[in-house]
């Protein structure tokens, strides 16, 4: 859907809008509205380090809004994953900023918004990565905010004399913000979707089910990441360890004397050894008895965010990203058994499960199956019993990104789609990732799925019910499969730690855990890797 441009007399002057904190000036650039750096929140700096979010100083005259705003302190990517993602650094302390691309300002248009929360594992990314250029999504007639949020120790770490999650308080008053004042940027504050990949997929997962968050947006679109929270010990032993290398004391007070690169240096030598999929030291949202006040997943399996429409989904190789890189493939390849039974300890399950693997993709080498598991284990597990959970009247759509890269050896991998989603693949920074050639065909597909979501909460397949229908954005034009991963999936039915009951959980038991009803599926030989039209041997729709 694309709006119409407004006369070009009206676009000879810069756009200016007034937030409740100040004017802001923008840019037109091809016809749309583009308004950068937006404070919603006061600098996270000095008096106000480590604490929650307040608002912004009210500024007088008109404040420019041409560039992105400084992005939140953040250590480098590794050369090998520099090389892959985009990660920009613009200098500054008003970090807590957002970006609006809008197709008409004005109180009038009363158009669909999408905000976007990036991934990054909660240290690294900002809204300023060129992939997500709200640019295309304006063109279609919604308005497009990108949030910048505290990230790593600064928004994550868990101290006995602060409040924990700022980032995540930092995206509740970024949508506090939306929903305040986007009306005047031409948005309709009633028909907010959320949408996010990987941590920004997470860090909604625990907005879904957080009180506070309830009546700030209308839709959510979680892309390869689930509801979940960290063990607080595990955080805990995140700073403790930074602690330990800085010799201070593991507190916010101590931490806020630090000279900021030496913490972020720290910071990374201390994750060094973490990994998506091989687990290890990680920073990580936390249950807090105030904005997450019980597990997500627990909260969302017991009817949580009843009235939210959700467009949920992943890639078929996510653990790609993590492993090709550096040679891990090889390398997990050559540990064999040794490689299995990290990942059955990584899972938390028995020999059947990786048995069962086998069986299915007999062609398959170690990283791959290992990859699988702990991909299903954490990820596509909890997303099938969250779309389960749903209420009839609130629909869930569920898709699978099965395109490969051209880049030798990520195939389908974590983060590939983000491209497409956006309508960037032709942007430098996105062909990093999926190498030169992505088909725009690809990206029209997809790109149009999630402004449909947007606007009229269908993205265009069918919703979710017990035949498991997936939407498959592959080779060749889009199609749906019933149940691509039901095979896999069954065989943790059994396993005592199912994965996506919240294990994490203080308040959890297995007696109040919700189960998901047992599915009796046999186990049939199938060629490796799922071809993506059927894919995991799910039966294709026309």
């Amino acid at each position: 859907m694309a709006v119409d441009a407004v006369d070009s007399a009206s676009r000879t002057h810069d756009p200016v809008v007034t937030t409740p904190y100040g004017a802001v000036r923008g840019r037109y650039e091809d016809g749309i509205a583009v308004f950068r750096g937006i404070p919603y929140a006061a600098p996270p700096f000095g008096a106000r380090r480590f604490l929650p979010p307040v608002p912004p100083e009210p500024w007088d005259g008109v404040r420019d809004a041409g560039e992105f705003g400084p992005t939140p302190p953040k250590p480098p990517y590794s050369e090998a994953f520099a090389r892959l993602l985009a990660d920009p650094v613009v200098p500054g302390d008003d970090c807590l900023n957002l970006n609006v691309w809008t197709p008409e300002p004005g109180p009038g248009t009363r158009l669909p918004v999408l905000v976007w929360i990036h991934g990054g594992a909660l240290t690294r990314g900002s809204s300023a990565v060129p992939v997500y250029d709200g640019q295309a999504f304006a063109r279609d007639g919604v308005v497009l905010v990108s949030i910048n949020y505290r990230l790593g120790v600064e928004g994550y770490g868990l101290f006995p004399d602060a409040p924990p999650n700022a980032g995540l308080r930092d995206q509740l008053a970024a949508l506090e913000w939306v929903r305040e004042s986007i009306a005047r940027f031409g948005g309709d504050p009633d028909r907010v979707t959320v949408f996010g990949e990987s941590a920004g997929a997470i860090s909604i997962g625990a907005l879904l089910a957080s009180p506070r968050a309830q009546g700030l947006f209308r839709r959510a679109v979680l892309q390869s990441g689930p509801p979940e929270a960290s063990e607080r010990d595990k955080v805990r032993r995140m700073v403790r360890r930074m602690a330990t290398r800085l010799k201070v004391p593991a507190t916010a007070r101590a931490f806020a004397a630090v000279d900021r690169a030496l913490l972020l240096r720290t910071q990374a030598d201390v994750a060094r050894l973490g990994s998506p999929v091989l687990g290890g030291p990680a920073f990580g949202i936390v249950v807090d008895g105030d904005l997450v006040p019980r597990h997500p997943m627990e909260a969302l399996l017991a009817g949580g965010a009843p009235d939210v429409e959700l467009l949920l989904g992943w890639t078929s190789e996510e653990y790609r990203l993590w492993l090709a890189p550096g040679g891990l493939l090889e390398r997990v390849d050559r540990l064999g058994p040794v490689a299995l039974a990290g990942a059955m300890a990584r899972c938390r399950c028995g020999h059947e499960v990786p048995r069962g693997y086998r069986a299915i993709h007999p062609g398959a080498g170690t990283a791959d199956l290992v990859g699988q598991m702990v991909t299903d284990h954490l990820l596509r597990v909890p997303l099938h019993r969250l779309a389960d959970a749903r209420p009839p009247r609130t629909p869930a759509y569920v898709y699978e990104f099965a395109w490969p890269s051209h880049v030798p050896g990520l195939g389908a991998c974590h983060a590939l789609e983000l491209g497409f989603v956006f309508d960037t693949v032709e942007v430098p920074q996105a062909a990093q990732l999926a190498g030169p050639g992505a088909p725009q065909e690809l990206a029209d597909a997809m790109h149009s799925a999630w402004v449909r979501f947007a606007v009229e909460g269908d993205p265009g397949w069918q919703a979710w019910d017990a035949s498991h229908p997936v939407r498959i954005f592959g080779a060749g034009p889009p199609h749906t499969v019933l149940g691509p991963r039901d095979r896999e999936l069954a065989l943790w039915d059994a396993e005592p730690g199912r994965p996506g009951a919240p294990l994490s959980s203080p308040e959890s038991t297995p007696s109040t855990r919700p189960r998901r009803p047992r599915r009796v599926m046999a186990v049939r030989r199938s060629s490796w890797p799922p071809r993506p039209p059927r894919a995991g041997g799910g039966r294709s729709l026309p």
